[in-house]
């Protein structure tokens, strides 16, 4: 990186820029807004007229961990790749922004979506599925800004071995299955065979997720709360690492 410091305001133009394409952009859009929300209403429909706490709980975490996977790494995979065929990458590195600047800039529309698509989740979702509010709401906010930065890296780590905009999901594929399986979007890693659960556990969002349904339904130990943390900053700082190594500025050729 050129640079590990932060201008606000160049920041807010880089936001406003990418918000503005994303906005033009109906398909990548359509999927940034409405499909998460879709997915829960699906869970929940499968769900029936169970409105048991646990369930309830359980389809809302899950919903938070789609709405972070589908709006922050699969769409931002489709626009690093988009800015980076594009040539809007590389006319931005000649200017005066860093590196962290730019891909900071490129990932906040996409990161404020989901903060309010996970606000709307957490107040109408629980009213809705009849669940409580989160127990501990300091945990799920940690949870999920935990989850950002390692998301939004591994969007641009992935962006680097996807040759075009067409084929982003072909290559975003195997996270989202892995995560959807593995992490505990929908069931906690403990109700895993024991040798499952201990490879699940060590999932780039499987720490994230496991501060999210702590956050919502308590009972985790100071111990796994700890392991969880841990886990998210380790997989944040060896993505940064790889991001740095192998993030193309330039299109493939």
């Amino acid at each position: 990186m050129n640079a590990l410091a932060l201008d606000p305001r160049r920041l807010a133009a880089l936001g406003r820029s990418e918000l503005t394409l994303l906005v033009r952009n109906r398909a990548t859009l359509s999927v940034a807004v409405l499909m998460p929300a879709s997915m829960v209403l699906v869970l929940r429909t499968i769900a029936g007229g169970d409105t048991a706490a646990a369930v309830a709980e359980a389809t809302l975490t899950g919903g938070i961990g789609m709405v972070l996977v589908l709006v922050v790494y699969m769409n931002l995979v489709s626009a690093y790749v988009a800015r980076r065929e594009e040539l809007v990458l590389k006319r931005l590195r000649t200017g005066e922004a860093g590196d962290l600047e730019i891909l900071t800039g490129t990932a906040l529309p996409s990161a404020v979506i989901a903060l309010t698509q996970i606000a709307v989740l957490a107040v109408a979702g629980a009213a809705v599925l009849g669940a409580p509010m989160p127990q501990h709401p300091a945990l799920l906010v940690a949870g999920v800004l935990g989850a950002l930065p390692l998301l939004a890296g591994l969007a641009a780590l992935t962006s680097a071995f996807t040759r075009n905009v067409e084929t982003a999901g072909l290559t975003t594929l195997p996270l989202f299955l892995v995560t959807a399986i593995g992490s505990g979007l929908f069931a906690p890693t403990d109700s895993l065979p024991d040798a499952a659960a201990s490879v699940c556990e060590l999932l780039p969002l499987s720490g994230a997720m496991a501060l999210v349904r702590a956050g919502w339904s308590g009972g985790a130990g100071g111990y796994e709360l700890l392991g969880a943390a841990l886990t998210t900053l380790a997989w944040i700082m060896v993505t940064v690492f790889a991001v740095q190594r192998w993030f193309r500025w330039e299109p493939r050729r």
